[in-house]
């Protein structure tokens, strides 16, 4: 360990790093993210350590232990370099082939290369794989090249060359010139210029102030943030320094969601090396600015993702949002004035400042700037994280990137923003991606969830779904919010049992109104746009539900029945064996029948029988 004293002995240590890096012919590389974790990735990256070992290959080849990749569903992911051979789900078994055939004999194995599953090509390259060549990855690209937990990784890439710029050639308002003029808008999601809320907090009188990292990330099947701070911790440390010079703060807090405990580690780790190296601390590389970072873990609560509880619960009280009319840049934690920011804004700036905004702002659209990160999940081919430009049409994202519906079925809908965004229908696929125009369909960008339906998607189950979240994350402070998520809960659930009456709808749209105009933060502000977009989008399903006691998709259990066609049925039993309920009735080689008073619409019959005999109605 040496600690940094200058810009000139950061850049002597980052050239040490590349000259060692440069004596190994070949790199291993294998995502161990949470996803490919879950996947065996561990025991992937310990047999093939062992395997390097026994053919004596450790002089020769560089095995690293990466974070996310984004293609989660093919994990785990193995990728050598140079070549970029990219082999998918790789299990511990693979291994003593991959040493052999590929690394000794320089030979291809087939087997373990991505597919297409509409084309049925394979792909030997990482970056020729559609899901990836389609993206713009200036922010998670470099995951691929980084061991989170090894500085020196983080160096040889870069990084900390923007950390020392902006200490040794520029001005706090400089910098934050350099981030209004990108027009860096916040990825938490609600879209506020970056550079404003920094200028407002390093204006405000106080001489204590707070920089904050919103790593609570509480969208069910989200995962843009975990997968920053898990792969690659320095690049929101470094932007959250740049930032804390920037505004004039000495301190900051990164407020870690409980349930991520592999960011934890990582940052954990990351903070310690970044303080033994003078990359935090005091007097950090000889410039004079103080900066220390502190973790404050989460509760679990998804309301604390709002700025002024986030900093409530930081404080030790129970996270609730304030009165609106108390401006947190002004008087935030502790009274002082409190830059707060998600992960994915602080992990911008570092490039912002070293490529400058000129270069930034030829990426997206006329009014939003840079990338933005997904969870791409649903109804789709290709899952996982992708990083697109600003203002992407819904359709490129959907079926270049995702590769469309799986088994031929239609698109249905898209839901974007997390549990509070609104669903989209087809006729709305050419809409570009960004703030502005999906706020003005009824849905959002929120922190970028975005989930794919398809025909056999029912919308109203769906806004229950959604609804039933809602209802339970509520703080409870604001009326409105607490009793309309719950009132407008218990309507879609009476809908949905097919208990629904004809002045269902123009209630629910009475509540969604109430609940949107009159509550204090953004959780209630936004709890109705499930509700509000399906009536706007799909209000012929809720007609359906409540006039014909019908469910159009077939889900929604109280309205649909199990019936077997008779001329299909050849008796062959396998239905009647898996059935748990015991429903389905008959001789063995005959056609059988379903008890539906016995029958709970499962479904495991419909999946068992191979002769497609097994009919919703």
């Amino acid at each position: 360990m040496h600690r940094l004293t200058s810009v000139e002995e950061l850049e002597k240590i980052r050239k040490i790093t590349l000259e060692e890096k440069s004596k190994k012919s070949s790199c291993l590389t294998v995502c161990l993210g949470t996803g490919c974790q879950a996947y065996a990735g561990q025991r992937v990256y310990e047999t093939l350590k062992k395997e390097i070992t026994s053919h004596n290959l450790t002089a020769e080849i560089e095995l690293k232990a990466t974070g996310c990749r984004g293609f989660c569903e093919q994990g785990p992911i193995l990728v050598l370099y140079p070549g970029e051979i990219c082999y998918c789900r790789v299990q511990p078994e693979n291994v003593p082939d991959i040493i052999k055939t590929t690394v000794i004999e320089n030979r291809i194995i087939e087997d373990l290369l991505y597919q297409d599953p509409v084309t049925g090509q394979r792909f030997i390259k990482e970056s020729e794989i559609p899901f990836y060549r389609n993206q713009s990855r200036i922010i998670l690209g470099a995951n691929r090249f980084i061991n989170p937990q090894d500085l020196g990784d983080y160096l040889a890439q870069g990084g900390y060359r923007a950390l020392a710029k902006t200490l040794e050639e520029m001005t706090p308002e400089q910098v934050i010139a350099e981030i209004e003029k990108a027009n860096l808008r916040g990825r938490g999601g609600g879209g506020f210029p970056a550079g404003l809320k920094w200028e407002t907090t390093r204006r405000a009188p106080a001489k204590k102030k707070y920089v904050i990292v919103n790593a609570d990330e509480g969208d069910p099947g989200a995962y843009m943030d975990r997968s920053l701070l898990e792969g690659n911790p320095h690049l929101i440390l470094e932007g959250l320094s740049i930032g804390a010079y920037a505004i004039g703060a000495d301190e900051g807090f990164i407020y870690l969601r409980q349930e991520y405990p592999l960011p934890l580690e990582n940052l954990s780790i990351a903070i310690k090396q970044a303080e033994e190296y003078g990359l935090l601390g005091t007097n950090i590389l000889g410039t004079g600015f103080n900066f220390s970072v502190k973790i404050k873990r989460g509760a679990g609560a998804f309301v604390s993702g709002e700025s002024s509880a986030l900093m409530s619960a930081i404080e030790g009280k129970i996270g609730e949002p304030r009165p609106k009319h108390i401006n947190t840049a002004l008087s935030g934690i502790n009274g002082k004035p409190s830059n707060l920011n998600n992960v994915e804004t602080w992990a911008n700036v570092p490039i912002i400042i070293e490529k400058g905004a000129e270069w930034y702002t030829h990426i997206g659209n006329a009014t939003n700037k840079g990338t933005k990160i997904f969870s791409l999940v649903g109804k789709v081919n290709n899952t996982g994280l992708i990083e697109v430009p600003m203002g992407i049409p819904l359709k490129k994202i959907i079926f270049d990137l995702g590769g469309g519906i799986p088994g031929g079925k239609k698109f249905k809908a898209v839901q974007t923003g997390g549990p509070s965004g609104g669903c989209l229908p087809q006729h709305h696929l050419d809409t570009p991606v960004d703030f502005d125009h999906l706020h003005e369909l009824g849905s959002m960008m929120g922190s970028g969830g975005m989930i794919v339906m398809d025909e056999e998607t029912c919308m109203v189950d769906v806004a229950k779904y959604f609804m039933h979240f809602l209802k339970d994350e509520s703080c409870g402070k604001c009326v409105s919010c607490r009793e309309g998520t719950r009132k407008m809960y218990e309507i879609l659930e009476a809908i949905t049992l097919g208990q629904g009456k004809e002045e269902d709808i123009p209630l629910l749209e009475e509540l969604a109104w109430v609940t949107s105009n009159t509550s204090l933060c953004a959780l209630g502000r936004t709890a109705s746009n499930p509700v509000l977009s399906t009536l706007k989008y799909f209000r012929d399903e809720y007609e359906a539900h409540i006039r014909e006691k019908r469910c159009p998709a077939k889900v929604c259990k109280a309205l649909i029945q199990y019936t077997i066609d008779q001329e299909k049925c050849n008796g062959c039993g396998r239905c009647r064996n898996l059935c748990p309920q015991k429903a389905i009735e008959g001789e063995k080689g005959s056609p059988l029948t379903i008890n539906a008073q016995s029958c709970i619409r499962c479904g495991i019959c419909r999946e068992a029988c191979r002769f497609e005999a097994v009919i919703v109605r």
